[in-house]
């Protein structure tokens, strides 16, 4: 798309529909077409608004992509980016996820926040306080991201908005006890494991930390690119806030999981197709 071709209701829905088209047929592709190719976040925003409406799926929650330095290079974005958890992409822990057409291959450890009220958008920023007196649980969750772009690393944070900050599958765990109120979740210790079978593959271990400093930082920023997009953070809807730790490289057949402590595990397998 040039500086002659207009961006309107019509590109984000066709970047959307290819989008989509894409995720159903387990096809990439390197950059979207240039009629319906969005330039900036807002026009990578406005295509992914139109997910919910070409896949049919509900909007169950939201992600957060790129909450960490490391994160922000490997993807080549200057900050995070949100994405849409959509209705049938999202399991409960010890569910089997689909491995098929998934290149990136990975399980990401996460804080997750599900909402007891509405922040409809507003003109002032929402402060921590009030975001997280809106919250109803903490729960331990995994993300199994993936991307229709490759090589995703070079897209673009336009492009990757409209691939939807590449989410794609979601494990959430139970909720935690109502004790996670009162612990500093920047310093909050998880550790991870994969396996195959029984024989273990290895361990890794995170914090809070990692995620834009704490995770309470992190839903508070989603909660304010919501609002400036006009877009009500809604009760019931949860919000995984990104990985506190590198990534958990994974295989079909394998399993992973990751221990919070006294906050719940949450375990997957990565199915064998």
């Amino acid at each position: 798309m040039n500086a002659h071709t207009p961006w309107d209701a019509a590109a984000a829905h066709q970047a959307a529909q290819l989008i989509w088209d894409h995720w159903l047929s387990g096809q990439v592709v390197a950059k979207l077409p240039a009629h319906c190719r969005p330039q900036t976040p807002a026009q990578g925003y406005a295509a992914q608004a139109q997910l919910p409406l070409v896949s049919g799926r509900q909007v169950v929650g939201w992600k957060i992509a790129a909450t960490s330095a490391n994160g922000q290079a490997h993807i080549n974005v200057s900050g995070p980016l949100a994405g849409r958890l959509l209705s049938g992409q999202v399991f409960e822990s010890g569910a089997t996820v689909p491995s098929a057409g998934n290149r990136m291959r990975v399980a990401e450890p996460e804080f997750a926040f599900a909402m007891a009220q509405d922040l409809p958008p507003q003109a002032a920023p929402y402060t921590q306080q009030h975001v997280m007196a809106a919250v109803a649980s903490l729960h331990p969750a995994l993300e199994v991201p993936d991307s229709r772009l490759e090589p995703f690393t070079a897209a673009g944070e336009a492009q990757l908005l409209a691939d939807n900050a590449c989410a794609r599958h979601f494990v959430l765990g139970p909720a935690a006890p109502d004790v996670w109120r009162e612990l500093d979740l920047s310093s909050y210790p998880v550790h991870a494991r994969v396996q195959h079978g029984r024989p273990l593959k290895y361990t890794r271990e995170g914090t809070g930390g990692n995620v834009l400093g704490d995770p309470r930082i992190a839903l508070t920023w989603l909660a304010n690119q919501l609002s400036s997009l006009g877009i009500t953070l809604k009760k019931g809807q949860v919000v995984t806030t990104g990985t506190c730790m590198v990534p958990l490289e994974l295989q079909p057949g394998d399993s992973a999981s990751a221990d919070y402590g006294p906050l719940g595990r949450v375990e997957m397998i990565f199915s064998e197709t």
